[in-house]
């Protein structure tokens, strides 16, 4: 065979057909599973191929050493999981350690997110707002690039006294969905669950549950777990933006420091 790799052909027994390999199987690497790579889809944005066949993400925030010994807040990572536990995308914060540790819950940042080819397909961006219900002007904003550069929707939040009122936006600015959370955000041994809705609110097409993760966790570090579930033919843009709209929520509700 000299340099050349040969791949070895499936054998059959003798009065049987011969069965060819299993394509489209979960990818292991470094011991996580992945989720198998789709094929590539006309007009869906380059690696966002994984959300036409998934109607919910689970998303669980990592747990820094660092930040539980010294309280310093680090650059958060997250993976993202389908139902089945297969990794779908790697999530890193890229914010400074300045802004990270003096801005807290309202720091801007951007939040890279990454298949399971290395590539970065969707970037999310928060500039540096006001979260107070005193400053209705200039309340907390996302805009979601995918691929990074090309943008495909905003979450915008929204003025409320009570409540936590976000809406989902298109790459034109035209409200798409609109997300409402409880009073009270802070749930002992619950989820604590935000409704997506249609525009008028009167349909709920989906929802952002906080989960409970239990007593230590919740109370020395800030290693969430969060679940987004979408109908399955939601534009893939749209289950993007969603993601978008889970970290925003996270960022700004359940960040400790």
């Amino acid at each position: 065979a000299g340099n050349y790799a040969f791949q070895p052909q499936p054998m059959g027994f003798p009065g049987q057909p011969v069965v060819p390999p299993v394509q489209n199987q979960p990818i292991m690497h470094q011991g996580t599973i992945w989720m198998p790579i789709p094929p590539s889809i006309p007009n869906c944005p380059p690696g966002l191929e994984y959300l036409t066949q998934i109607d919910q993400i689970l998303i669980h925030q990592q747990i820094e050493l660092l930040e539980i010994l010294t309280g310093f807040e680090t650059n958060n990572k997250y993976e993202l999981k389908n139902a089945l536990g297969q990794r779908v995308y790697f999530a890193a914060e890229d914010t400074d350690c300045l802004t990270r540790n003096c801005c807290g819950p309202s720091r801007s940042f951007s939040i890279r997110i990454i298949d399971n080819l290395g590539r970065e397909v969707i970037t999310l961006q928060r500039p540096l707002r006001c979260s107070s219900c005193c400053c209705p002007c200039c309340l907390q904003e996302v805009e979601v690039q995918a691929p990074p550069g090309t943008r495909v929707g905003y979450v915008v939040q929204n003025w409320h006294p009570c409540l936590p009122k976000f809406t989902i936006q298109d790459e034109k600015r035209m409200d798409i969905l609109k997300i409402t959370g409880p009073c009270v955000t802070c749930s002992c041994c619950e989820d604590v669950n935000f409704e997506v809705k249609s525009v008028d609110e009167t349909c709920t097409v989906g929802r952002i549950s906080k989960h409970w993760t239990g007593f230590v966790k919740e109370a020395f570090t800030d290693a969430d777990n969060f679940g987004i579930t979408f109908p399955m033919d939601l534009d893939v843009k749209m289950k993007a933006v969603m993601i978008g709209a889970c970290f925003l929520i996270v960022s700004l509700l359940f960040t400790k420091i």
